[in-house]
């Protein structure tokens, strides 16, 4: 497989045709090799429009959404950035390549030291990976500039927007499916929140993510 023709074509094809066109984000996605960061049995498939397994019944991102959620959180190079979930660790390094420093946790042990060593190889030194659950709030007492959830939630807990410093933007996908909606929560003043709906999607939920209270008969 001819690898920068197969990247090419999924820029083209599916990342600008989703409303993707910051050339910074589209420089990112050729300069940030997503192969080296797919399980080397889905290599082949590493830049189709699919989500790619991962265990534990979770899955890299399709390269559209990850590419949206670069372009809609704008990271700045002064900013700090929380991720949810590292899974292969790719997501993590795009933020990282815009960011001066990514916090990322990953509830999955061997997640977080496979993400490690892709990190390493693609020389990105600007992360640091926590091990736990961070469903429902940070796992660190630390206010960020940009907070990613890169699997839904039913309710978004206020934990995460306590955590956003002024100017701050937080992206996540909430609700249940199939009526998900992909959300950027910005804090332009403290204490004030803006919600903009930027589209509709299913993404798998967060593992021990926060449950509204549901009527029961």
């Amino acid at each position: 497989m001819n690898l920068e023709q197969a990247r090419f074509n999924m820029i083209e094809q599916q990342i600008r045709t989703w409303e993707v066109l910051d050339p910074v984000v589209l420089d990112l996605l050729f300069e940030v090799k997503r192969e080296q960061f797919v399980p080397p049995e889905y290599r082949s498939v590493a830049f189709a429009d699919l989500e790619i397994p991962l265990g534990y019944g979770e899955s890299m991102m399709a390269p559209k959404l990850e590419a949206r959620i670069l372009q809609e959180v704008g990271v700045e190079p002064h900013e700090e950035v929380y991720e949810v979930g590292t899974g292969s660790g790719y997501l993590t390094a795009l933020l990282a390549r815009r960011a001066r420093h990514v916090t990322s946790a990953e509830i999955h042990a061997d997640f977080r030291t496979r993400a490690a060593g892709n990190l390493r190889a693609a020389g990105v030194t600007n992360v640091t990976l926590l091990e736990g659950d961070s469903a429902r709030a940070p796992l660190t007492e630390s206010a960020y500039d940009v907070i990613v959830l890169t699997g839904s939630t039913p309710i978004l807990p206020q934990a995460f927007l306590d955590r956003l410093k002024p100017g701050g933007r937080l992206f996540a996908v909430v609700g249940d499916p199939p009526a998900m909606k992909a959300m950027l929560m910005r804090q332009p003043v403290p204490g004030s929140f803006q919600r903009n709906e930027l589209f509709e999607t299913v993404v798998k939920p967060l593992v021990n993510a926060a449950q509204p209270a549901r009527f029961r008969f």
